[in-house]
């Protein structure tokens, strides 16, 4: 069987899907990975996989009518041409338009996998509202064509049943995120110095960097040695944090901006732990890949992420939006590096009965009919 997989963002298939395209590819089947873009690289990972590679024009943020009808046709030759029997697609518009476009051009199994709700469902204001109803509307049109979806937390599929946005009759899986590769990510001791605190994450608002910044100075008034440190790339999205204000807020010395890396492992060993003030997400794989590490977690009540921690047990959870709950469960590790080590051995626990990457991608392979190789 020849199996598509669309994603919006090309990295992001040998990085969050390369395992489970390693399981399609040992399982038997052709894969072709498709994302906007051509980066040779990108090409080499998925070579590596099995995997093949196929460009295709499809934006990853804003909406164009235009742009997005040009994209649909575009979308359903290629489909036409590649001949895929199954097609799993995920993020909004590949979901949305790749659904659409796989319908069109005949492909037999059709499959989507929604990996959070993102600001254009969750938007405030009146022109985040409008597109939030447009983008509800598309993923109805783009849902009536699959036959099954996976969803990474209950709180989404929810969403989606409220709003109306499953047909009657699609057949939905719950899994554990994307799950975390815990050979890759081992457990690392904790570093000697200062408490280290790191956000991995794009620089967007809706993953809380406004209020990780407010907690980062309440934290270091109390406690002046401790580091805050965010790592990721900065973003194009209506929510994203400029350039200049991340400039400004390592000019006043609150936080430590890393940049990028196309490797977490060290960053995530130098650090105590782990904090996504996240509004939402499908499962956090910056939080997975920290709890298979063995870091200690604080995250926030929202969906996707509350799922990750067991209170008091391998972190802390606090209210959305709200600093100063943030800062002081920050503060409580600072106080206490036992309860750090212990929190940190239990994520570790967690990540590989509940997050191994290996039972997540059972789970989906069996949903879409694959039998993983024995």
């Amino acid at each position: 069987m020849k199996i598509a997989v669309l994603g919006g963002y090309a990295p992001s298939l040998p990085h969050f899907r390369g395992p489970m395209i390693r399981a399609m590819v040992r399982a038997g089947h052709e894969v072709v990975a498709m994302a906007p873009g051509q980066d040779p690289t990108i090409v080499e990972k998925l070579a590596a996989l099995g995997a093949s590679y196929q460009a295709v024009p499809l934006g990853r943020t804003g909406m164009n009518p235009v742009e997005d009808l040009r994209s649909i046709t575009a979308l359903t030759r290629i489909f036409r041409d590649v001949k895929p029997d199954l097609i799993l697609s995920y993020t909004i518009k590949p979901v949305i338009y790749g659904s659409i476009a796989a319908a069109r051009a005949g492909v037999a199994h059709r499959h989507a996998m929604i990996t959070g709700l993102g600001s254009t469902l969750m938007g405030q204001g009146f022109k985040m509202r409008c597109i939030s109803a447009m983008t509800r509307f598309l993923y109805r049109r783009g849902m009536a064509r699959n036959h099954g979806v996976f969803f990474q937390n209950p709180d989404d599929r929810a969403f989606f049943e409220q709003n109306r946005m499953l047909p009657e009759g699609l057949k939905v899986t719950l899994i554990n995120g994307s799950g975390v590769d815990i050979a890759h990510f081992a457990e690392a001791p904790l570093p000697d110095g200062p408490p280290t605190f790191l956000l991995v994450a794009r620089l967007t608002r809706d993953k809380g960097l406004l209020e990780f910044v407010e907690a980062a100075r309440l934290l270091r008034a109390r406690h002046p040695a401790a580091r805050c440190q965010v790592l990721g790339m900065l973003d194009t999205n209506p929510t994203a944090i400029s350039r200049a204000q991340v400039e400004a807020w390592e000019r006043e010395g609150v936080i430590e901006y890393l940049g990028t890396t196309k490797d977490v492992r060290p960053f995530l060993a130098a650090s105590h732990a782990m904090v996504l003030p996240s509004y939402g997400e499908g499962t956090p794989r910056s939080v997975l890949e920290a709890m298979a590490t063995g870091r200690a977690i604080v995250t926030t009540l929202a969906s996707g992420c509350k799922e990750t921690v067991a209170p008091g047990e391998n972190g802390f959870l606090v209210p959305v939006k709200d600093s100063v709950a943030l800062a002081e469960a920050m503060g409580r590790l600072v106080e206490d590096p036992i309860l750090v080590r212990h929190m940190g051995r239990a994520s570790r626990r967690i990540a590989e009965e509940k997050y191994d990457v290996d039972k997540v991608n059972a789970v989906i392979l069996s949903a879409l009919g694959i039998q993983p190789q024995k």
